[in-house]
């Protein structure tokens, strides 16, 4: 089988977060994957709960000093990576002082759903797309680790669909259960059109502006899509299968999972 170039963008990852199926899984993949000789990027939100020093993250000056703009505020993106630790994997960590600089993830200290998540998660996964841009290089596999990334895959179709460096880029989306009840404000609907491309019928599947229904919209405009958690709400799953795209079927951490994953990438 050929190698190829795997773009992984996760909303988690241990063990810079911990404690969840898809932090593991965006930890091993990509591991996996550089092992059989595959190229990696990973890209995920730096978050202010993550420890610079501990991690030993350091900022990346050549790609930093972009600004990133959403519904004409401009939000300068700083970049940093890190190596995962005990691995050749590089980890690349965007971050914005307004939107990430705070000891919280998603809520605060009293466990308030953050009235700006919504301009958080469309920064995240424009500042993504304009990083690879810059990176000049073209992914293989584009795979979507969680409701935070599901802005990407209509991009992608969307306001990026003539970028070259995407062209022959395959989206993989990874759904997974979330505890989180709340919905996301009302500007999302306003910030997701990050041009003119994104009509009010690309963002029908978002409406419902709970995690569920980013999960439908991420779902809507992938290429395929995976069953991340095994508890995954039944609505959820009827409505993915429904798209008639290839489906990845939940699996649990047996050993040889990452084979199925490497599989299901070369069905594509």
């Amino acid at each position: 089988m050929e190698n190829k170039r795997v773009l992984v963008i996760t909303q988690e990852m241990t063990p810079y977060l911990n404690g969840t199926e898809m932090s593991e899984v965006a930890n091993e993949l990509p591991q996996y994957f550089q092992s059989q000789g595959d190229e990696l990027r990973v890209l995920m939100p730096r978050y202010g709960t993550i420890n610079e020093r501990r991690h030993r993250l350091h900022e990346v000056v050549r790609l930093s000093g972009m600004n990133i703009i959403i519904d004409n505020d401009d939000y300068p993106l700083i970049i940093k990576v890190a190596s995962l630790p005990g691995s050749r994997l590089q980890v690349y960590f965007l971050d914005n002082d307004d939107l990430f600089k705070r000891k919280f993830i998603f809520h605060d200290e009293n466990e308030q759903f953050f009235e700006d998540n919504a301009e958080r998660m469309v920064f995240f996964c424009k500042a993504v797309l304009e990083t690879v841009k810059k990176f000049q290089w073209a992914p293989d596999i584009i795979h979507c680790h969680g409701w935070m990334t599901s802005l990407i895959p209509l991009y992608l179709k969307t306001a990026y669909k003539n970028e070259p460096v995407f062209d022959n880029a395959k989206v993989v989306f990874s759904m997974y259960h979330n505890a989180i009840d709340e919905k996301l404000a009302n500007t999302f609907m306003e910030k997701a059109p990050i041009t003119d491309s994104i009509s009010a019928k690309d963002l029908e599947a978002f409406k419902g502006l709970d995690i569920p229904s980013m999960n439908k919209g991420g779902a809507s405009f992938a290429d395929a899509i995976v069953m991340g958690s095994k508890e995954l709400d039944k609505n959820l799953i009827k409505f993915a299968k429904g798209l008639k795209k290839p489906v990845l079927e939940y699996i649990g951490k047996d050993e040889g999972y990452q084979d199925k994953y490497a599989e299901f990438y070369n069905s594509l």
